[in-house]
């Protein structure tokens, strides 16, 4: 089967609504390092490979909302999507204190194979997507984890990360604030923006409105979990871009 670095899901529909989820998948294509990066399963399962249930939550909001999405199908630990292509993180070494063995000789062809057989073609991909309509909206779903190693835990629910446009991120924490079940973070559990990341490729450079969702993974662990986020979150992201008028 010839590998694909992502995944489309409801390429036919007709909505303004692109969904991404950069972090899907905790694939390892055949390519590097043999199929494997020298990490335990316990660890591919892990939030350094992957974002947990973002995958599964990005595709049922995809169908709540009647859009398209677009999900790559390689390790964040391969290659990182949401890293510009001059990013020191772009490829990691040592993430939340593990090491990861075959990134940690890698080389500069190393990551030229990467860029091109995995980032460069999922980043083209999102491009063609988003240039289809003129008023597309753009929204990133991302999982984190509720504690790093050796840290405090974390206590929201759901994080709503931006960068300068805040056109539908202030009235999306609006409407999830006026929930009084959740705990929600502003630019938290992260910043919002880093130069020549996904939302800053495309929708910051071109205009976009844009909004980038975190849920803590422990939320979404099942598909139950993640159709009933997937239910929650669509009417409000409606209601917020009906607050925004754009």
């Amino acid at each position: 089967m010839t590998y694909c670095p992502f995944h489309v899901h409801g390429e036919q529909r007709n909505s303004r609504w692109l969904i991404t989820c950069d972090h899907a998948s905790n694939v390892v294509p055949p390519f590097v390092a043999g199929g494997s990066l020298g990490l335990s399963d316990e660890d591919m399962n892990r939030h350094i490979a992957f974002d947990p249930g973002a995958a599964g939550l990005a595709c049922n909001l995809t169908d709540a909302l009647q859009a398209t999405a677009i999900l790559s199908n390689f390790s964040r630990l391969v290659i990182d999507p949401n890293r510009g292509e001059d990013d020191p993180t772009l490829l990691m070494r040592l993430y939340d204190g593990t090491i990861i063995p075959a990134n940690a000789h890698a080389d500069a062809a190393d990551l030229q194979q990467r860029l091109e057989k995995c980032y460069r073609p999922y980043h083209d991909a999102l491009a063609h997507l988003a240039a289809r309509r003129t008023d597309t909206v753009i929204v990133s779903i991302h999982s984190y984890t509720r504690q790093l190693n050796g840290r405090a835990p974390r206590p929201w629910h759901v994080g709503v990360l931006y960068a300068a446009d805040t056109r539908l991120a202030a009235p999306l924490l609006a409407r999830l604030r006026a929930q009084p079940d959740l705990c929600v973070g502003e630019n938290e559990p992260y910043g919002g923006h880093l130069p020549g990341d996904a939302i800053d490729r495309h929708a910051e450079a071109t205009g976009r409105p844009s909004v980038l969702i975190e849920l803590r993974n422990d939320l979404i662990v099942d598909d139950d979990a993640q159709v009933r986020w997937a239910t929650r979150l669509a009417p409000v992201l409606e209601s917020a871009l009906r607050d925004a008028n754009l």
